[in-house]
């Protein structure tokens, strides 16, 4: 398992991405590049040593699961990335075994920023969302959230 506390056998290396056709195949691949980056951007990440394609649908969603060599020892070095047409985030992947898991709490961090936005509470001390907190973004998040747990965690609940 690479010292990745989660079984990845059935999870892909780029080379080895095949969506359902060519375009689903090069949107996933432009989503792994994507949720490298997103990794690489922070400072506590020195480096991105595995990444493995987990679930996703070319363009709409991709989830990877991530070791990394870290800036601290307080970092995890395990963790789940989420990209697509949502905001990129990070998982925990020690409290998240699973991509469902991983799905499912990446839609609770996003439900509480969304709740806070339309409260006009302080969305400071939440997960990091790349978008102004204003109401008509909550909503759109909120839209997509909504899609994510209609019609895609069913089917990573199932694989």
């Amino acid at each position: 398992m690479n010292g990745i506390p989660i079984d990845v056998s059935q999870m892909k290396t780029f080379e080895a991405i095949k969506g359902e056709d060519a375009k689903d195949t090069r949107l996933l691949k432009e989503m792994m590049i994507e949720a490298n980056s997103f990794l690489s951007s922070h400072e506590w990440c020195d480096h991105v040593d595995s990444l493995y394609f987990a679930y996703g649908v070319g363009g709409i969603i991709a989830i990877f699961l991530a070791q990394i060599t870290p800036y601290s020892s307080e970092v995890d070095k395990c963790l789940w990335v989420i990209v697509g047409d949502i905001p990129a985030a990070y998982i925990v992947a020690d409290d998240n075994p699973t991509v469902a898991d991983a799905l499912d709490a990446y839609c609770l961090e996003m439900d509480t920023w969304v709740k806070a936005v339309n409260e006009g509470e302080s969305v400071d001390d939440l997960i990091p969302v790349n978008v102004s907190p204003t109401p008509e973004y909550a909503e759109q998040l909120r839209g997509r959230l909504e899609y994510i747990r209609s019609n895609i965690l069913p089917l990573a609940l199932a694989g």
